[in-house]
């Protein structure tokens, strides 16, 4: 590489070139890449219109060979001796990251059989921890696209009613249990029809790339309106996501197959024949700083080509910037669950940070972080940069 400078170890070198939309000091927001600690402005690297506006909605709604083609001239332009101007290229320190897509639809899934059996045994205990439909079929709730905010946003402590097994009356106020959920997450890039359902094999026709999802969750207002429906005011005051999707073309080293299932799935979810989706990611996710988690995404049950199926087989149609996340990433240790109700066992197991500070659930003032990384060619690493919010009081 001869005319942009990005350290040999970086996450962010040409096998990544992940895709965001950020905004210079004074200047409206634009589509670019990052490269190392450096974004590329599409526009003027290309000279490319459909990457002038402040969503990636438009490149996304252009398909898969679209996107191929515009990878392999950012592939060949990284290579050659003579880069865009001067003025394409800026410092990650002088711009503002901003939300990379119009989210339409956002439908949040719950694959990982680690964190729906903890979940089982706190939410319902004496019972079997899974539901009877959970190996059949990959659960998931439709949510609440206007509140999905990009990394960095504050997260306002919501207000709902909550209610204790041992109180009579359900009472009014702040969440008490405010927690958090370590996702991954996917971008739907081409559309499909209405009443056309999408097969595991169309993976990759539809969906343009993966990015982080925090899916804050008030566990106290879960608990008392999940019965008999699913996530509602727990759940839509706020989903972040980080600023970078990562194409899945580089994504292809990892590639893995899921953990061995024990159930015979139907056919429209069997992926035996059509390429196994499952995701070999490496998450971290850190309260004020400090690594209190590192979820594995390889272990997760259902994979996104089994989510998106499962998502359209009713007929049910996707549009560019659809947003879909696979729930809380846990793994089968302790130091691999990927929320707060797991980490704290329903609150009843104080966390101790390394500064001393205890929690169960999240206070006022908190920050969270989650990274994570995949493998990529020759020993490299693919980076999805952090997805972070921190915790305000609530209004009023």
């Amino acid at each position: 590489m001869t005319w942009v400078e990005i350290p040999a170890d970086s996450a962010f070198g040409p096998a990544n070139l992940p895709y965001g939309v950020f905004a210079p000091a004074g200047g409206p927001p634009r589509a670019g890449v990052r490269l190392g600690d450096q974004v590329l402005d599409l526009t003027v690297a290309l000279g490319d219109p459909v990457f002038a506006g402040p969503v990636l909605n438009p490149f996304l709604a252009q398909g898969p060979a679209r996107w191929r083609e515009v990878r392999q001239r950012l592939i060949s332009l990284l290579a050659g001796q003579d880069g865009p101007p001067e003025a394409a290229l800026y410092s990650l320190a002088e711009v503002s990251l901003r939300l990379p897509v119009e989210v339409g639809d956002y439908v949040d899934f719950y694959a990982s059989e680690h964190h729906a059996g903890n979940i089982g045994q706190l939410f319902r205990p004496g019972a079997e921890p899974l539901t009877p439909n959970w190996k059949h079929l990959p659960v998931g709730y439709h949510g609440r696209s206007g509140t999905v905010v990009v990394s960095g946003t504050p997260v306002v402590r919501p207000r709902g009613q909550r209610k204790a097994p041992a109180d009579d009356m359900p009472t009014y106020g702040p969440s008490r249990w405010l927690d958090i959920e370590a996702e991954v997450g996917f971008v739907v890039g081409a559309s499909s029809k209405l009443g056309q359902p999408i097969g595991l094999g169309e993976f990759t026709d539809h969906v343009f790339g993966v990015c982080l999802v925090n899916d804050w969750s008030a566990r106290d207002l879960q608990a008392w309106e999940y019965v008999p429906l699913g996530p509602f005011l727990g759940k839509s005051f706020a989903t972040s996501v980080s600023p970078w999707i990562v194409p899945l073309a580089a994504l292809e080293y990892a590639r893995v197959a899921p953990p061995s299932r024990d159930k015979p799935l139907l056919p429209y979810l069997a992926d035996d024949g059509a390429g196994p989706w499952g995701l070999d990611l490496s998450l971290e996710v850190r309260l004020n700083g400090h690594l209190v988690a590192s979820p594995p995404y390889a272990t997760m049950y259902w994979t996104p080509a089994q989510m998106l199926a499962h998502m359209t087989v009713n007929g049910a149609s996707v549009r560019p910037g659809d947003l879909f996340a696979s729930g809380t990433v846990s793994g089968p240790r302790a130091d691999q669950r990927g929320s707060l109700i797991e980490l704290s066992w329903g609150g009843r197991d104080a966390l101790t940070l390394p500064d001393g500070a205890t929690r169960t659930f999240l206070e006022d003032g908190d920050e969270v972080t989650i990274s994570a990384s995949a493998p990529g060619s020759d020993g490299a690493r693919i980076g999805f940069g952090e997805v972070t919010g921190r915790i305000l009081p609530p209004n009023g």
